[in-house]
């Protein structure tokens, strides 16, 4: 179990990188190097083929900046910058890290960029609009794209090809609850389910992924504390002020046994079975954790689980049980307003 971990902080704009160490028995971790990076960087992509980081910024104009990644010393080297039109809020790579594909919740868009031999991002190859775009997922070996819209309540579903070009399938777009507000969508291994987590009523919803990469909503299931009070936000909402539903991240782990989620009102993180047939059992396990939570990672095999709060300087180190139970192993210091993190196999 060897990995290094990547930590966005969007308030410093910079990431720190951690090895994990201690091996199964006392898993921690060890933070040897920060490294600066664009304004407000709040999400990126490994492409660990060629240890090549990208990574959003805001700024005027926004932009994509590409980091070599030591893996000795885990510093990136800045390498070169691609001014886009939108700060993107998800990245994610296709076709072997030849496409870089992005949302932008901000510009209420997607795009398919792409990528040159030495990593260079180009233009776009793609474009499409919608409201509040939060997540690009992939699918079929790159061939299908789903653009999760917080705003339109719907999962855009694509075919994408090689050359960067996108066609909606038929239909174009898988529902969610209306008002429900999904963000962050994930696949299982088979690929015959996808999970969403939904920000505004806190769910984790199960779809049904067909032959030809059409989703069908089968099931919604309550990821956030029921018993705190939260109630139902919406868009333009302040969930802070008015102590409202504000999911965030999810992931799988435990070989796809259990579907985490992070919920940032009540700083939760919960743990949901995964049933035989695909569907979501009721929260078996659920903690509180860093300020915020609004990125985590599985690593370790699926594990562990690393955590970075919005309002929060630390990073937490969490382990997920055979029974899908949820215990924190310790907290490590990384910056401020940490958001976004993703693991490097070594």
């Amino acid at each position: 179990m060897s990995e290094l971990v990547l930590v966005a902080n969007a308030a410093d704009s910079t990431i720190s990188t951690f090895r994990l160490t201690g091996g199964e028995r006392e898993p921690s971790l060890e933070r040897i190097a920060v490294s600066e990076v664009g304004q407000g960087c709040g999400t990126f992509v490994i492409d660990a083929d060629r240890d090549l980081v990208y990574a959003a910024a805001k700024g005027d104009p926004p932009g994509i900046d590409v980091f070599a990644v030591d893996r000795e010393t885990g510093r990136l080297e800045h390498l070169s910058r691609t001014d886009v039109e939108a700060s993107m809020t998800y990245l994610a790579l296709a076709h072997g890290g030849s496409l870089l594909v992005g949302a932008s919740y901000g510009g209420g868009s997607a795009h398919v960029f792409g990528v040159d031999g030495d990593g260079h991002v180009d233009d776009p190859t793609a474009s499409v609009s919608w409201p509040n775009a939060h997540c690009v997922a992939l699918a079929g070996g790159g061939r299908q794209l789903y653009v999760v819209s917080l705003g339109g309540d719907v999962v855009a579903q694509y075919a994408l090809s090689p050359a960067g070009g996108l066609s909606p399938l038929a239909p174009p777009t898988a529902g969610a609850p209306e008002g429900s507000g999904p963000r962050h969508l994930v696949l299982d291994e088979d690929e015959s389910h996808a999970y969403v987590l939904t920000e505004f009523s806190g769910e984790a919803l199960t779809y049904r992924r067909d032959a030809s990469g059409d989703l069908l909503l089968e099931g919604q299931t309550p990821a956030y504390a029921q018993d705190r009070g939260l109630r139902h936000s919406e868009l333009g909402a302040d969930p802070v002020e008015g102590h409202l539903v504000w999911g965030a991240d999810l992931h799988l782990a435990r070989g796809g046994s259990f579907l985490l989620a992070s919920e940032r009102s009540e700083s939760t993180l919960a743990s949901l079975p995964v049933l035989a047939d695909g569907s979501l059992g009721e929260p078996v396990s659920m903690i509180g954790t860093v300020a915020q939570p609004r990125g985590f990672a599985v690593l370790g095999g699926g594990t562990l689980a690393v955590v970075a709060g919005e309002k929060d300087t630390d990073v937490a180190l969490v382990s997920v049980g055979a029974d899908g139970a949820l215990t924190e192993l310790g907290r490590y210091d990384t910056g401020a307003g940490a958001n976004w993190v993703r693991a490097l196999p070594l």
